[in-house]
């Protein structure tokens, strides 16, 4: 199979099926392809107990709409059609939810169920936020993505991604890609600019090793989450920069960032009259049957790495060209002093959660160590103490903030099955 570090573009040769127009032939063809097409709907029911992916209520209909932010919003023409020539994967190797319990592969399916399914899982093109104070529905220990910018703190609850997936935002002129795919639990924040141009994304309702597909709505080129690469269609191989974020409880997000502002459910996209559509996630506990390889849609066997359980959530960092993965599940409260391609870093891994947050260890090229005393961060130079988010809250150091690196959280089996060649600090 080929890896998605290959940047080739593989063309499928293809040949146009020959024309009978005899009667006879057209009707056996016809009773042979409803044959086929009923057995193939048969095998393809998963037998696995996993939940699927939940389909979101009917949208409700919102009255007086602002309009869309045009770097936001996709245009009325929907995308160009997926080329499937151009791959880095097998075709038969991607995957579309039917929500019925079952898959299409994309070797197999037509334009109109490809079609039919497109965003059927809602993305967010234009988000509203509302204030900490705002978002009492919302515990303490409700896992949110958190992303801060030049000029504010943002967060976005895991229980809304669920039914959403991907959020498409400008911020500080960034267009940014709040993405989260519940069946890998990767969350991963992406710049939306791709050389000079800008991407807006929507959800394929198809899956590759049992992770979200995005698509891109200005070339339809198919698009794996976790990596942020583009698997098929003209922007193969191209991959989208990775930005800074952390996926952390909301009540140590909140404390740290009291002025931040959070994804408000009350966007009327999905119907509200039986109450908050997102109270429950339904994900809880889903490591389980991950550390079992109760995959809810295919993985291959070559693609998982024992080292770790298939379930076990890392943070993965980048720094230059290297990708490292600190493992989150089962670790302490901790801090990791660390150095990648002559770069040192602080990873801090908190047990609650769980969560890890990365960042540059170097001020004014005064570089710090970092330990946990009882509950606090603590630099071993000035004795300083810091947040979680890399912000010192007390000694000579107050007010001094870390740079942080850009990374991505998931389960073990998405990230090594997309980066392969990561290395695992132990």
């Amino acid at each position: 199979m080929p890896s998605l570090k290959t940047t080739t573009k593989h063309r499928i040769n293809r040949r146009a099926p020959r024309l009978d127009i005899s009667f006879l032939n057209i009707f056996w063809t016809a009773l042979a392809t409803a044959i086929f097409l009923a057995l193939a709907c048969s095998n393809a029911e998963l037998e696995s107990t996993t939940p699927p992916r939940e389909t979101p209520p009917p949208a409700a209909v919102q009255q007086d709409a602002t309009p869309e932010s045009p770097t936001s919003t996709p245009p009325v023409s929907g995308p160009p059609p997926l080329d499937t020539s151009i791959a880095s994967v097998p075709l038969s190797d991607v995957v579309f939810d039917t929500f019925r319990g079952g898959f299409i592969r994309l070797s197999e399916a037509s334009d109109g169920q490809m079609e039919n399914l497109r965003d059927r899982i809602k993305p967010i093109y234009s988000p509203e936020y509302d204030s900490a104070e705002e978002s009492d529905w919302l515990d303490s220990d409700d896992m949110v993505i958190g992303y801060e910018s030049e000029s504010g703190a943002f967060a976005y609850p895991v229980k809304m991604l669920n039914l959403h997936e991907l959020v498409n935002d400008v911020i500080d002129g960034e267009p940014v890609l709040i993405s989260y795919c519940p069946l890998c639990a990767s969350g991963v924040v992406y710049s939306r600019t791709l050389g000079n141009q800008t991407l807006i994304f929507g959800n394929t309702s198809a899956l590759y090793e049992s992770g979200l597909v995005m698509f891109d709505h200005q070339t339809g080129s198919y698009w794996f989450q976790t990596l942020g690469e583009a698997i098929v269609g003209p922007l193969t191989g191209q991959r989208l920069p990775l930005l800074p974020s952390v996926t952390i409880p909301w009540g140590q997000w909140k404390q740290d960032h009291p002025d931040t502002q959070i994804l408000s459910k009350n966007m009327g996209l999905l119907n509200q009259a039986f109450g908050n559509p997102y109270d429950r996630d339904s994900f809880a506990g889903y490591e389980i049957r991950v550390n079992r390889d109760q995959f809810a849609f295919p993985v291959s066997e070559d693609k998982l790495d024992r080292r770790l359980k298939s379930g076990d959530r890392v943070i993965a960092v980048q720094v230059g060209e290297t990708h490292r993965a600190y493992v989150l599940t089962g670790s302490p409260d901790e801090a990791i002093n660390d150095e990648i391609e002559g770069q040192n870093i602080a990873v801090f891994i908190r047990q609650d959660g769980p969560a890890g947050s990365a960042y540059f260890s170097a001020i004014d090229d005064r570089l710090l160590t970092f330990t946990v005393v009882g509950d606090a961060i603590t630099d071993n130079e000035t004795s300083s103490q810091w947040s979680f988010s890399g912000l010192a809250v007390s000694g000579p150091m107050q007010g001094r903030k870390l740079e942080a690196v850009p990374s991505r959280t998931s389960f073990w089996f998405s990230l090594v099955g997309s980066l392969p060649e990561v290395e695992l600090h132990s």
